[in-house]
């Protein structure tokens, strides 16, 4: 569980809509509205990287980019694993042939 949003859907969409249409910088927008600029550069930004996604259909879902991290993640501490086994292996098998 995540911390709840400080500022409402509709007030997210009405704040990007304001910055794609306006043309205003995005620092401008963000005074105006009383928002920290990186806030609304976040916002456009995800905005942007959603339509992308939705562009192409074979860009992997949020949930699916979540679960490659995880994965790759894994994969690394896996390897490691086999790493340290591999080499603890050959050390008691030189040690037995004494």
């Amino acid at each position: 569980m995540g911390r709840p949003n400080k500022y409402p859907d509709k007030f997210r969409k009405d704040a990007i809509a304001l910055v794609e249409s306006s043309g205003r910088p995005v620092a401008e927008v963000a005074r105006s509205l009383s928002i920290a600029e990186g806030t609304l550069w976040n916002w456009v930004r995800a905005k942007r990287d959603a339509e992308e996604r939705d562009a192409d259909p074979n860009a992997l879902s949020e949930s699916e980019r979540d679960e490659l991290a995880r994965l790759r993640k894994q994969v690394i501490e896996l390897q490691t694993d086999k790493e340290i086994l591999r080499r603890a292996a050959a050390y008691f098998a030189r040690e037995t042939m004494r």
